[in-house]
């Protein structure tokens, strides 16, 4: 069944489509000479066992690796010949792969796509070959110092559930990870109710929608559209009975040195609702803007600007779907971690006795409504986010209607977020020095 989404805004005019195999396919024309045909699995490291941990990643890599219809290589080969660009990327709730190209190649383009994602071979000589890659890349990551402060943030954040894990895994696990592993998985989660299709450009709606239907038809077979059961497993993450950890009770703190900084890092960590508490974060969205985004916000203004304490702050509200982390980082001297968290610790007080100002909200509001415009600006910013919010929520309206939500919110609203999830008596400290010793 076909169905124009309602909305208040007239920027956009997806059309979504839901097959009775589960498959959505969202659709709009837009008035630039491209397409993006955007491919989101629900499927990402979190929904790894430790014991595959970087699977996710690993198949992203051999999906480029060839089908029965395409030898290794020969998609790419395919799209670089017409001009076109693609590209892929895995994180802990999703993975995602892209093409963009003219509008006279996308018939051509798109069913090539959606066979190298849905008929990966997954060769052994090619597998063998590409562990080599993701070791390396591993191996790169391990020696950036900042995906290393993200990796301890997140080992500090989590507890049990599965985001304190990497999304490219542990070298151990990559080095025992054989292609038949990799076989099961993809058949396994790679199932249509878990993948959302998101056509956007200079075509017709139908016509995307119709191309991209095709592409399925042509990779899996008609009777894969209106099939309702899966040829494995058809499931979710919901189906993991994860449960969100509870926010902390105390200030846990965790320190380290690296040797490779020349300043200090400072990350405050809380834990907050993620994508299933939707209508929770979006306070915490206001006040992450609020304290440390923008040079006019107060994080950045106090301890940057005018006490020149730190050279840079900021402020974030990470909402991964089963929960999310309201984190502010900062850059400093290593004499000054004591004093800034301190500080910190005062502007969440603030946040929970003083209203936030009339100036404060109407800030946010129009970086809102100014990004919310900017992110449609082209076919691939219209796909990723309709792509991200249909896969990762299950709808498109929280896409399309976030700056009337955000607009909506007033200073009690925010003062009660803080008070509810910010609390300056219990967080946890990540503190990374330089080792001057």
């Amino acid at each position: 069944m076909t169905s124009t989404l309602l909305k208040s805004i007239p920027l956009n005019a997806p059309t979504i489509c839901r097959l009775p195999n589960g498959l959505t396919i969202v659709a709009e024309q837009m008035p630039v000479e491209a397409v993006n045909l955007s491919l989101w699995v629900s499927v990402g490291s979190a929904i790894e066992s430790d014991r595959i941990n970087g699977m996710a990643h690993f198949l992203e890599h051999m999906v480029f690796k060839g089908t029965e219809k395409l030898a290794s290589g020969e998609f790419e080969r395919l799209v670089e010949e017409r001009g076109a660009v693609t590209n892929a990327a895995t994180s802990q709730d999703y993975t995602h792969f892209y093409t963009t190209a003219a509008p006279k190649d996308f018939a051509a383009l798109a069913p090539l796509q959606i066979d190298v994602v849905v008929n990966p071979s997954i060769p052994d000589e090619a597998f063998e070959r590409e562990r080599f890659v993701v070791l390396e890349e591993i191996r790169r990551s391990e020696d950036n110092p900042r995906r290393r402060i993200y990796q301890r943030s997140m080992e500090t954040a989590f507890e049990r559930l599965p985001y304190r894990r990497p999304v490219l895994g542990p070298t151990s696990v990559i080095e025992q990870l054989t292609p038949q592993q990799m076989r099961d998985f993809h058949a396994s989660w790679y199932q249509p109710k878990s993948i959302t299709a998101v056509a956007v450009g200079n075509l017709p709606a139908k016509e995307l929608i119709d191309i991209v239907t095709d592409g399925f038809v042509r990779s899996k077979g008609r009777s894969y559209l209106n099939s309702t059961r899966s040829e494995q497993i058809d499931r979710s993450i919901e189906d993991l009975a994860f449960e969100s950890e509870l926010p902390y009770q105390e200030i846990v703190r965790r320190e380290y040195t690296d040797e490779s900084l020349q300043q200090a890092r400072l990350m405050m960590l809380w834990r907050v609702p993620g994508l299933t508490q939707l209508h929770q974060t979006y306070g915490l969205d206001v006040l992450a803007a609020i304290l440390g985004q923008g040079r006019t916000s107060r994080l950045v203004r106090d301890l940057r600007e005018n006490r020149r304490l730190v050279t840079h702050i900021s402020a974030s509200n990470v909402s991964h779907h089963l929960q999310g982390i309201f984190q502010i980082s900062a850059q400093l001297p290593t004499e000054n971690l004591a004093e800034v968290e301190a500080a910190i610790v005062q502007h969440i007080r603030s946040l929970q006795t003083e209203s936030v100002t009339a100036a404060e909200i109407g800030r946010v509001r129009t970086q809102v409504a100014n990004r919310f415009v900017f992110a449609n600006e082209t076919p691939s910013d219209r796909a990723g986010m309709y792509g991200y919010y249909q896969s990762m929520v299950g709808d498109l309206a929280p896409a399309l209607n976030y700056p009337a939500r955000i607009q909506a919110l007033d200073e009690v609203d925010l003062q009660l977020a803080a008070e509810r999830f910010l609390s300056p008596d219990a967080y946890a400290v990540v503190a990374i020095s330089p080792d001057r010793k």
